[in-house]
């Protein structure tokens, strides 16, 4: 892999301090073997739904975010030959963790390596701060009250005039 591709300076730093062989002891028992070609790496799928619970994806969000971010690849690590699990594969993991009782080993272990190397991993959420004016009358409008009850008069920050809404 040439150096520098896919890096993410906050998902190096949640790699770095993780010891991924003990992951990869308890993973060891649910390597599949069988006919077919051979199954992704257990420690790539449990990254993976790191990288899941991180960024709050759904399973096809996740598998569209592995085809297209470098930076999750490496942390997974995958290669830019290797396939991608696509998001049935990545829920049958996650199911066959929760059925075999792993999930609940996995996650706390991750959080006790992080917590013994001082790092906080927050999961931020995105909201939507459009204001929309409301269709009732604003208060100030003489003589009327404003029908809908939820609706306030609020000022963005940087812009002039007030929105009612």
């Amino acid at each position: 892999m040439p150096s520098g591709w896919g890096q993410n300076e906050r998902l190096e730093r949640l790699t770095e301090p993780v010891k991924w062989y003990r992951f990869e002891n308890v993973l060891r028992r649910i390597r599949s073997e069988g006919p077919g070609r051979p199954g992704y790496l257990p420690l790539a799928m449990f990254k993976a739904l790191l990288l899941q619970s991180r960024y709050g994806l759904s399973d096809a969000e996740l598998e569209a975010e592995l085809l297209d971010r470098l930076s999750f690849n490496r942390f997974v690590g995958l290669s830019l030959e290797d396939d991608v699990p696509d998001h049935t594969t990545l829920c049958r993991f996650r199911n066959r963790l929760v059925e075999d009782g792993l999930l609940e080993k996995l996650f706390p272990e991750l959080d006790r390596q992080l917590d013994n190397a001082g790092v906080i991993l927050k999961r931020g959420t995105m909201l939507d701060a459009t204001l929309i004016e409301a269709q009732a009358a604003s208060p100030s409008t003489p003589g009327k009250a404003s029908a809908d009850p939820d609706a306030a008069i609020a000022k963005r920050s940087g812009k002039p005039g007030f929105t009612f809404g």
